[in-house]
C-alpha cells in the first residue's frame, strides 16, 4: 500500500500489482477519499487458478507490457505481495524480461512487507525513484536558482491533511520571500527529478516519509535539509529560524514571527483566555505517528498547560529517536504496534481527552472519552473539503479548536442528558474487558444512570474493579457505596 500510494501521487507512473481479486481496492479508495479524478490507477495482476497451475511470469510480463503499449507510462512500477512472496515469484526476472521490449522504465519495489511497515514501504519506494533518476546526474552540471527555494519532501496521497499542510507551507514560504523548488512526489513528473539538486536545501516535514530521500540528496549533492516539523507555535518559530539558518539574510525573522503569534494567529491569545486556562491541569493521552504524536504532546504540555499522561507511537522503527524527543513531555511513553495495549493503557489511566487515531476513537467512544483525531489510521472524515492544515500558523489555529472541543465535548454530553436531547444514552458502555462476569442489579443501575455521562464509566469502572477485589460477583447500592468509601479512604493513605 505504501507503494502505491508514492506511485498514484507521481504523474504518469503506473504501479501494477500481482494479487488475488479483491486486494485492487485502492482505487476506489484514493478516489472516494481524496475526491480527484485525475490521478493515475494502479493495474492489479490477478492470480487465478491458471497462475496457480503454469505460474506467473508469462501474465505478469504481459500485463506490464500491455499497460505500457496502452498507457505510455513514464515508469512503471512492480510491487511485491504476499501472494507473490507465497508464490516464491522472482519478480525481479519479470522485470528484466519485460525490459527487452518496453519503452516504459520499469522498476521493482524494493521493499519486504514481511519486515516493514506501509509508511516505511513509500518512505523506500520514493527514494528508490529519485535515486534512479539522479544517479547518472553530475554534480558539476547543477544550476542552483538564482532566489533562495527549497523542496517540499513528502506529500502524497492518503496523507493526513497532506494537501492542506502543503498549501499553508506554500503560503509561509512566500511570505518569507523563500520560493518552493518541486514537491516530492504529489504532482511531479519524473522528467522534472532532474531539477531536485537545482534547489537550496530541502524541507521534511514529516519524518515518517522522505528522510530517506533527504539523506540521500544531501549524501550525493551535499544538499542540506530541514526535519522540524512546523507544528504548534514553538516548532512553527524554530523551524522558521533554521530555515534561515541556511540563508543570507535573516533580519525580518523575529519581527515576522512576532508578528504572526502576537497581532494575526489567534490560538497565541488563547492559549491565554480564561477559556483555555481552564484546561490547566487536565489529563491527556497521545498515541500516533511519530511526528504527530510529539508535536501534539509539546503543544498540549508547553502552549496549554496540559498534563500528558501518557505518549505513544505505533512508529517501532523510531522508537529510539522517539524516546529522546519526548522524554520530559510525558509520565509515560508506550511504543507498540499492539491497538488493545493502547486500549488497556487509556482504560486504565482514564484521561479527560485522548488525541490519537481513528482506533483510539473508537476506544474512547466505548469508554465514554473525548478524542480528537491527529494522525493516521484515518478515514473520509479526515479528508475534509474545508481548509484545515496542522501546520504553520494558520495550523495553530485549527489544533487549538481541536484540542478545546476535545475536552469540552463531554460536558456537551452531560448538558444533552439534563436536557432531553437526541444523546442520551441508555445503555451503560461496556468495559474494555472481556473477561468481566460481573452483574449490575436494577437499582445499582438506576443509580448508576443518575450520575453525569461524563465520569459515569469512571465509577462503573472502579465499582467493578471494587467487585473483582473483593470476589463479588452481584453489584448491588450496598456494593457501590462500599466502593466509594474505600477509593475515598485509599485516596486519604496517598
Amino acid at each position: 500500500m505504501g507503494t502505491l500510494r508514492i506511485a498514484s501521487s507521481f504523474k504518469n507512473v503506473h504501479a501494477i500489482m500481482h494479487a488475488p481479486l479483491g486486494d485492487d481496492y485502492f482505487n476506489v479508495m484514493r478516489s472516494m477519499l481524496e475526491r480527484e479524478r485525475d490521478f493515475t490507477p494502479m493495474t492489479t495482476s490477478i492470480v487465478d487458478r491458471h497462475v496457480l497451475a503454469r505460474g506467473s511470469q508469462e501474465k505478469v510480463v504481459e500485463n506490464i507490457l500491455c499497460k505500457d503499449k496502452q498507457e505510455q507510462p513514464d515508469l512503471i512500477i512492480l510491487t511485491p505481495t504476499c501472494t507473490s512472496s507465497i508464490l516464491q515469484e522472482d519478480l525481479q526476472n519479470f522485470v528484466n524480461r519485460a525490459l527487452l521490449t518496453s519503452n516504459s522504465n520499469i522498476l521493482l519495489a524494493d521493499v519486504n512487507h514481511y519486515r516493514i511497515n506501509e509508511l516505511q514501504a513509500a518512505d523506500r519506494t520514493l527514494q528508490q525513484i529519485i535515486q534512479f533518476y539522479l544517479n547518472k546526474l553530475a554534480f558539476h552540471s547543477i544550476q542552483k536558482t538564482s532566489k533562495p527555494s527549497v523542496n517540499i519532501i513528502g506529500i502524497f496521497t492518503l496523507g493526513f491533511h497532506h494537501q492542506h499542510d502543503c498549501r499553508e507551507l506554500k503560503r509561509l514560504l512566500y511570505d518569507l520571500d523563500i520560493n518552493v523548488n518541486l514537491i516530492l512526489p504529489e504532482g511531479l513528473q519524473v522528467q522534472q527529478i532532474q531539477h531536485i539538486p537545482n534547489a537550496w536545501l530541502n524541507i521534511v516535514p514529516y519524518r515518517e516519509v522522505g528522510l530517506m530521500t533527504a539523506n540521500y540528496l544531501e549524501q550525493k549533492f551535499q544538499m542540506p535539509f530541514i526535519d522540524i516539523s512546523p507544528i504548534g507555535l514553538i516548532e512553527t518559530s524554530n523551524f522558521i529560524q533554521k530555515l534561515f539558518s541556511y540563508l543570507p539574510y535573516t533580519s525580518k525573522i523575529q519581527n515576522y514571527i512576532n508578528e504572526q503569534t502576537q497581532f494575526i494567529v489567534q490560538s497565541a491569545w488563547f492559549a491565554r483566555s480564561i477559556d483555555c486556562q481552564n484546561l490547566t491541569g487536565k489529563k491527556a493521552i497521545v498515541f500516533g505517528d511519530a511526528t504527530h504524536a510529539i508535536a501534539f504532546t509539546k503543544i498540549l504540555v508547553r502552549e496549554m498547560g496540559i498534563q500528558v499522561l501518557c505518549a505513544g507511537t505505533y512508529c517501532i522503527h523510531d522508537a529510539d529517536w522517539f524516546r529522546e524527543q519526548i522524554e520530559g513531555f510525558c509520565d509515560e511513553i508506550l511504543i507498540t504496534e499492539d491497538h488493545t495495549k493502547v486500549a488497556n493503557m487509556i482504560t486504565r489511566l482514564e484521561p479527560s481527552a485522548i488525541f490519537g487515531t481513528q482506533m483510539e476513537r473508537h476506544i474512547g467512544k466505548r469508554l465514554n472519552i473525548p478524542c480528537g483525531v491527529i494522525s493516521a489510521p484515518i478515514h473520509i472524515q479526515n479528508f475534509p473539503l474545508g481548509y484545515r492544515p496542522f501546520v504553520g500558523f494558520e495550523g495553530t489555529n485549527q489544533i487549538a479548536d481541536l484540542i478545546y472541543n476535545s475536552f469540552t465535548l463531554g460536558m456537551e454530553d452531560h448538558l444533552l442528558e439534563i436536557f432531553g436531547g437526541h444523546d442520551i444514552q441508555q445503555v451503560i458502555t461496556k468495559s474494555l474487558s472481556p473477561k468481566s462476569n460481573i452483574i449490575w442489579d436494577e437499582n445499582s443501575l438506576l443509580e448508576l444512570h443518575k450520575i453525569p455521562g461524563f465520569v459515569r464509566n469512571r465509577i462503573k469502572r472502579n465499582t467493578e474493579q471494587y467487585a473483582q477485589q473483593n470476589n463479588i460477583n452481584k453489584i448491588t447500592i450496598e456494593v457501590m457505596y462500599a466502593a466509594k468509601e474505600s477509593l475515598a479512604t485509599y485516596n486519604i493513605i496517598l
